[in-house]
Parts: structure tokens; sequence; C-alpha cells
């Protein structure tokens, strides 16, 4: 019996420690301190590339995690897979000499897979496994052949490419690159269409009980409504599986890759834009989206060096990648930088200062970063996790008129407002940007936050196709929803609602100018001038009322609920005149009064502020959940023009009044390790900045 219960308590004391060894807290990635460089490598640079300088490079620019290639477009290691494609510049071992002598310095290594591609050889053997429009044309890039989701090769031989990769090498993560479904030809710009394999047709069928495939993007087609819950389906039926594959060989195996289900880092890119005006904010918004929308996981935003696809061997310009870097800081990501190759004899190298400078500023004050809270009142709706088009357009240009008004909001994705019932209900205003869907169960989280309190605005076309919601929420109810304003105006009626337009009867219009009835709602507000004569001089006028309105009110028991029915955020975001601003502040101001007071500041619009509660992500505490205090990031963007960047103007005396619970037992700059004086009178922080540069993180400890 003693035997018998030392047994026992032997293995229940293994079991134990085995338990513990599995905990969230105990996986590495958790601790959100990512310091991530990748080298991208181009199949010839594996004949050159070295262990020791790689890793020499990764100490000098204080990264803690390696992001290199592996497998899947070709093999970067000896792979006897006769399915895949082996890269003819790979040196013997050279993968296996990287990840050992980063392991010997404390730095992880995630190994990239792409297996939306197979190499002409494969193709030739296996013209099945590849993609095929509705014309019989193949997506082709030189000798590589996009591949088919549903046919075997990522079906089955990505999961045997994985599975060698992990028993060759000790890697402490995967990265797969672009997964999914492809319609397009991204390195050429050309659309070829949905895929029509036959392994998809068949699986497509045997999902909508025999369905003919889609040949047609079209989102108002049932089938093709079906097309898209089918492509969900299947693509995360294969992360699971590749999950379980992962995790059944080493749980400390981080998986990274863009989506969130069965993943463990979602990775995200801030990437240079090809139409003006450029987005200064696409860190910010990236990872606030993501962080926001989901909170169980690590978010690492990728600062894409690469101007373009076309463009791959020039950087863009080292005060953007220093302002993607510093919002990646202050808004709860790690760093992350991706660049093409490895990093001796770089085609553009003027960015290397500003990595080594923001990278070794997050490695000293790394304790302060990555265990964020947000104190934000308000969230704005984000349509998807990667907006395009006029809903971007829109989006953008209400969180612009937020940042440069130094309001603090969140950002939540369309699609997880159903999933974070409680989050959504907490805040005191949602505002929608043209968010033209949303799923019944959203729709019921916003119609019970309403209740309960959470005041809504609404621009443009949001929630055209739920016409009942519109009206309930909203007291609206379309009659013309797509109408060209140039030429109308507005005006700001209300002088009590509207105090930001001394001197201003009529506000000009541009863009969408939703003609709507909105005698359901409780005010009518900005009456909608006809557009009269523009021209010549001598005849100007004849602009008359319409009968619309461009906004109206409608109260609810503990909330009101404002609609927009026109492009707000556009015709800022495009134009940027204060007017349109100001109506959206205005605004918020009327059901929000308290809004602004939050943070009180002097800094200039083209200062970025960003406040969280922070709890200090050091090893010793990984438990811990409560606050240490609060910490205000300003992030100069003065040397943005709108079309290019510039050092930023140094910035004097910036005052600023926090609200804040309790009294900090001090206050410091990290820039410079100073303390900052104080005044605290039981509500507010009072506190100046004598200068900003690029970037200043104020520490107020309790």
């Amino acid at each position: 019996m003693k035997k018998f219960a030392a047994l026992f308590c032997l293995i229940f004391f293994t079991n134990s420690l085995c338990a513990q060894k599995t905990t969230v807290n105990d996986l590495w990635w958790k601790r959100n301190n990512l310091r991530v460089i990748q080298m991208n490598l181009p199949s010839y640079e594996a004949a050159t590339i070295n262990a020791d300088s790689i890793v020499a490079d990764l100490i000098t620019y204080s990264a803690n995690t390696l992001l290199i290639n592996a497998g899947g477009i070709m093999a970067f290691y000896p792979t006897k897979l006769d399915f895949h494609y082996t890269n003819p510049f790979m040196k013997e071992n050279v993968l296996g000499d990287v990840i050992k002598k980063c392991h010997q310095n404390n730095i992880k290594v995630i190994v990239r897979f792409d297996f939306s591609r197979v190499h002409e050889s494969i193709y030739k053997a296996h013209p099945d496994w590849c993609y095929i429009s509705s014309k019989g044309e193949r997506i082709i890039n030189t000798d590589m052949y996009v591949v088919s989701i549903n046919a075997p090769y990522v079906q089955e031989k990505a999961f045997k490419i994985i599975e060698e990769v992990i028993d060759m090498f000790p890697i402490d993560g995967i990265f797969l690159n672009m997964p999914g479904y492809q319609v397009n030809n991204p390195y050429e710009g050309k659309y070829h269409g949905i895929d029509q394999n036959d392994f998809d047709k068949k699986a497509f069928a045997a999902y909508a009980h025999g369905k003919v495939l889609p040949t047609e993007e079209n989102k108002a087609d049932t089938l093709y409504q079906k097309y898209l819950e089918f492509k969900k389906h299947t693509v995360e039926n294969w992360s699971e599986r590749m999950h379980k594959l992962v995790k059944s060989r080493n749980e400390q195996i981080a998986i990274c890759t863009y989506s969130d289900k069965f993943v463990d880092i979602i990775r995200h890119e801030s990437q240079s834009m090809t139409t003006l005006p450029y987005w200064p904010y696409t860190a910010s918004d990236n990872v606030g989206n993501a962080v926001n929308s989901f909170p169980d996981h690590i978010i690492s935003n990728a600062s894409i060096q690469q101007i373009s696809f076309q463009s791959r061997y020039n950087a863009v310009e080292p005060q953007e990648v220093q302002i993607r870097l510093y919002e990646n800081i202050a808004n709860g990501s790690g760093l992350d930088l991706s660049m093409m190759g490895d990093m001796r004899g770089y085609e553009d190298e003027r960015n290397y200062e500003v990595i080594r400078k923001v990278y070794a500023f997050h490695k000293k004050h790394e304790q302060y970063f990555g265990k964020y809270k947000s104190l934000a009142k308000i969230a704005i709706v984000a349509p998807g996790a990667w907006p395009n088009g006029e809903p971007m357009q829109e989006y953008r240009g209400i969180q612009l008129m937020l940042r440069e008004a130094h309001i603090p909001f969140d950002i939540i994705e369309d699609g997880q407002i159903g999933n974070l019932s409680e989050k959504v209900k907490a805040y005191k205003l949602i505002i929608l940007p043209e968010i033209t869907y949303l799923k019944p169960e959203a729709v019921q989280v916003l119609k019970e936050a309403s209740k309960a309190g959470t005041n809504l605005i609404a621009t443009n076309r949001t929630l055209f196709d739920s016409p009942e919601t519109l009206q309930e929420l909203f007291g609206a109810k379309i009659e013309k929803k797509d109408n060209d304003g140039a030429g109308n105006y507005l005006v700001p009626d209300n002088r009590s609602i509207f105090k930001s337009f001394p001197g201003q009867k009529m506000l000009f219009w541009k863009f969408n100018l939703g003609l709507y009835d909105l005698s359901g709602a409780d005010q009518k507000l900005l009456p909608v001038l006809s557009k009269g004569r523009p021209g010549p001089p001598e005849i100007i006028g004849g602009h008359e009322p319409t009968g619309y309105y461009a906004l109206g009110i409608k109260n609810h028991a503990k909330s009101k609920a404002l609609i927009f029915p026109v492009n707000l955020g556009r015709i800022y975001y495009m134009h940027g005149y204060q007017e349109h601003k100001n109506l959206l502040l205005d605004a918020i101001h009327y059901v929000l009064p308290e809004a602004p007071l939050d943070i009180q500041t002097n800094a200039p619009q083209r200062v970025e502020v960003i406040l969280k509660e922070f709890v200090k992500n050091n090893v010793s505490n990984k438990e811990k959940i409560n606050s240490d205090g609060l910490i205000l990031h300003l992030v100069n963007l003065t040397g943005f023009s709108g079309n290019t960047y510039f050092e930023p103007l140094p910035v004097y005396n910036l005052n600023f009044k926090i609200k804040s619970a309790k009294k900090p037992a001090r206050i410091f700059s990290l820039s410079s390790g100073q303390p900052i004086k104080f005044t605290y009178d039981n509500t507010f922080i009072n506190l100046t900045i004598s200068k900003l540069d690029g970037f200043e993180g104020v520490v107020m400890e309790y």
C-alpha cells in the first residue's frame, strides 16, 4: 500500500508539474514583449546568409524573435518530401544553424510557411492541385502556381511539411503567410475570380447540399453568401486541424497568422499606401482594432519595409517606420519589422538607426509595455480587419476627428460585436461609421446597449440592409441612400448643440448625402439646402430648404441615438475641412459632455495622445492584474505632411490634465528617466512636458 501510495503521489506530482508547464501564463509569447525582425529571404540569399552574422545583427538591434523562411513555396532546409520543392541555393544546414545560435542567445525563432503556391515542377506532376479560373486561367508568378485550398497539397501535404520541420528543428513558432482563398494575382494586380478547381466544386457541393460553385463575387446573390460561409468553414476547419497537429507535438510552439481562430499570435501589417492621403495612424489603427476585438490574443503588427510589391528594394521613410513602431508600443503590441533578406548588404539601410533606437528603447523599458487596459468610454466600430474602399475612408475620417481632438477611443471589429457583449455594453458611446451590415446577434447587442445607456452615432449607409433596426434605434427610414451631395449645403441650425460655427451659416457638402425620412426621430437637425445655382458669380444662390435633414436624434429611456445619413468621415478624411469634423465633435459633446474631459491638453492636433492603465510586465508578477498606474504615450506626427514624412518638429511646454482616481507616487519620463513635477487635486493629475521630440512615454506610477 505504501508503494502504491508513493507511486500515486509521484504520478500526481508529475501530472501537476506537466499541468503547470502548460498554463496560459507559461506560454512564452504570452509575455507580450515581442521584438520581431522578419528576414523574408529571397531564394538566392540562402547561398550567402550566415548564422553568426544574423544572430549578431539581431543582438545589435535588440530583437528577441526572428521570423525566417522554412517551407511551402520552397524548402530552406534539406527536405525528404518529393512534393516539397527545394531551394536550389540552399546551404545544407543553414536553418538548423540559425535556430541553434539564436537559442544560444535567448532569441526565439518563428519559421515561415507559405502554402499559397507550388513550383512549376510540382504543378506539372499535379495540375489538379492548383487554381483554375472559370476561363481556364492559372495564377502564375514566373514558375510558381497558386494552389487550391481544398486540393490535396493544402489539405494533406502541408501538414506533412510542417510535421517534418517540427521533427527536424526545435522551433518556437510557425507563421502562415497568405492563407486562404486566392482570387487575385497581387504581384501583377490582376483579378482572376473564384477558383473553379474540381476539388473546390466537390467540397462546395458537399457543404451546400449539391449546389454549384458560384463563378461571380456578388454579395446580393444568396449562392455567393453560401460560398462565403463555405470559405469561412473550410479555412477554420483547416486551421483547427493545423492547431491540433502543432500542439500535439509541442504546446510551446506559437501559431501566428492574420486570422484569429486557432491562432496564438494575430499578425497585422502596416503597409505603405498607394493612394493619397497617406494614413499615419496605421499601426494605432491595426493594433487598436485587434487588441480590443480579440482580447485573448497577442498582437504583432509588422512594419513592412518595402514601399510596394513593385518596389521591394526601397524602404518607406525612416520617420514613417518610427511612427509605426512607437504606435505599436503605445497601443499594446510588441515590435515587428518585415524586411526582404537579411540585414547585411541591404539595398536601403536608411531605417536601420530608427530600428536600433526604438527596439533598444522597448528592451530597456519593456516592464512598462504590453500589459495595458483601456480607459476609453467611446468605441468606433471598424468595417473588418482590413478596411478598404469608401467604408475605409469613412472609418478613418471618424478616427481622425477623435485623434486630433485627443478624445480616447477603442476600436472593435464589426464581426466581433456579438462576441463581446459585456465589453460593448460598458461603453458610453459607440460610433458606427458606414457599418453597412451587422450579424443579427451584433444588432441585438447594440439594442441592449442602447437600452442600458450606451449612446449611438451612425453615419452614411450604416445598417441600410436592416430597415427595422434603423427605425427602432434611430427613427430613420431610407428614401434614397445613394445621392450625390455635391452642391448641397447644410445649416448648423441648433446653436445650443452646434457651438463650433461662429460666422458660418452654411456648410458645403460633397460625396454621399442620403435622403432619409427622420419623422421617427425626436429631433431633425442640419437642414439640407438644395444645390441652387453655382455660377457664374452674378447669378449664384437659390439654395432653398429641401425638407431633408442631415442629422436625426432619437431619445431612448437612458440614451440617445444619432444618425448622420451622410459621408461625414469620408469628406474629412479626403479634404480635412474643420467644419465637418466639428459636426461630429459637437454631436459627441452633446450626448457625452465628459468625453473631452478625461484628457485635457494644449498639445497640437498632430501629437497623438494615448493613455493606458498598465501592470508592470515582469516575469515575477505575470499573474498580477491590479493596476500599477497610468502611462501616457505621445507620438509626434508634426513631420507628416500628408504625402511624405519629415523629421518631427520639437514641441514645447505641453500641459496635461488627466483624470485619475489615485494620486501617483511618482511621475517620470521614459525617454530621459527624469522625474516630472505634478500636482493632484483628488480628480486630476496636472503636469507639463517641457519638450517633445519624436516620442515620449510618461509613467504615472501608483
